[in-house]
């Protein structure tokens, strides 16, 4: 993924996106199919969520629901890293978008709070 001028929320589509085509190849196993439910959950939720956050009714607001994508988008890169070691799935650019996205939101939550917590 190239993104010449930034926006987040694409950014976040394009990755959703991802979500949806690797929980697709999962194994139909009864941890294939565990694994890709979750990872479908939690792997589309930050695009959505993200864009409830640019309709925040105040700062707080705001904050609040960067920090449910935050956690999401962990979730999601933990479930990566599992199926990475389980041979489940081999993505490594998927972790790698996974990761940069949690630091991303986690430097806008710093910004948006003001640097402390």
């Amino acid at each position: 993924m190239n993104y010449r001028k930034f926006d987040l929320e694409e950014r976040l589509i394009d990755f959703g996106v991802l979500i949806i085509e690797a929980s697709e190849k999962m194994p139909k196993t009864a941890a294939g199919r565990h694994l890709a439910d979750q990872l479908l959950r939690s792997g589309t939720a930050p695009a959505l969520i993200y864009g409830e956050a640019q309709a925040a009714e105040s700062k707080k607001d705001f904050i609040h629901k960067m920090k449910v994508a935050h956690k999401e988008l962990r979730e999601t890169s933990i479930n990566l890293r599992m199926l990475l070691k389980a041979k489940m799935l081999v993505d490594e650019l998927l972790l790698s978008e996974s990761r940069q996205l949690v630091a991303i939101f986690q430097k806008s939550i710093d910004t948006a709070k003001g640097g402390a917590d």
